[in-house]
């Protein structure tokens, strides 16, 4: 049964609301379209209680982010962001404009630390912190008619915010990430296909059916598997040997072959059936 609990108050601000199509997997849809869902501390703040419910969830494998009405998320609400959890205790402006940038960007950091596979549902406009939330995703499907934008260096402040200048590089490669971050140009799905920055792109009708296909190549994956191939293959990114990757790798292969799920993959594997996983 889906089940759907908004964690905001529209009226007010930002709000998502999380669905359960079944126990392993939750849909964060944020909500604010009439903004393009852009981020106030309302959503910012729904979304961290979201993707820390999902975390918090042993049975929840993948995370399916996406936005409501035709835009993922155009970024910071530049018409007023509001404040974050104990800002009023905050000695200073500078301290409280520190405790928001660590406020936002902490949403990348938690969707990169989870367990669970976090895909990218961009269903439009993905600007600023909206690139950002694609970028830390593990995988990033889109509709044609999505927009890209870094669009930091456009409002004033630099080009390296929310992780991007972490994040970009390592996904299109150095010289294409500095082009976009430089200049802050509109690129569109096929560009971001081909640069890399996405998995797929397909007509917006056919995008939610498109997820729901991964989701269900992703769920045939024993639940250990998928955690530790997400966590090894972001580690890979930051380590700095190639030994030294070869050795996390020699780790998480003996821990995985040494569960129940492993051998329901195997036998699942040989013969063609949906497996059955119990989590050990």
């Amino acid at each position: 049964m889906t089940t759907t609990s908004p964690t905001a108050t529209p009226a007010t601000g930002g709000t998502v609301a999380v669905s359960s199509p079944g126990p392993e997997v939750r849909r964060i849809e944020m909500r604010r379209p009439e903004r393009l869902n852009a981020m106030d501390a309302e959503m910012v703040g729904a979304l961290h209680e979201a993707l820390a419910d999902a975390e918090a969830d042993p049975l929840c494998r993948v995370v399916v982010l996406t936005g409501a009405g035709r835009g993922f998320c155009a970024g910071l609400d530049l018409n007023g962001y509001g404040d974050p959890p104990n800002a009023a205790a905050e000695p200073g402006p500078i301290h409280r404009t520190l405790g928001t940038q660590r406020q936002i960007a902490g949403l990348v950091q938690r969707i990169r630390r989870m367990p669970q596979v976090v895909v990218s549902q961009v269903n439009g406009p993905a600007a600023g912190g909206g690139l950002a939330l694609v970028c830390a995703s593990d995988v990033r499907i889109a509709a044609e008619e999505a927009i890209f934008a870094s669009s930091f260096i456009r409002i004033g402040v630099t080009g390296c915010d929310i992780g991007v200048s972490w994040m970009l590089p390592r996904l299109v490669g150095a010289g294409r990430a500095h082009e976009l971050m430089l200049t802050a140009r509109r690129f569109d799905a096929a560009e971001a296909l081909r640069i890399g920055l996405l998995a797929d792109v397909v007509p917006g009708a056919e995008l939610t059916e498109r997820v729901d296909r991964l989701v269900a190549d992703l769920l045939r994956a024993p639940p250990l598997s998928l955690a530790l191939t997400k966590q090894g293959m972001w580690m890979s990114m930051e380590i700095p040997s190639f030994d030294a990757a070869v050795e996390v790798e020699n780790r998480q292969q003996v821990l995985t072959s040494a569960t129940e799920d492993r051998a329901e993959a195997m036998r699942t594997y040989r013969s063609g059936g949906a497996p059955t996983y119990h989590h050990r």
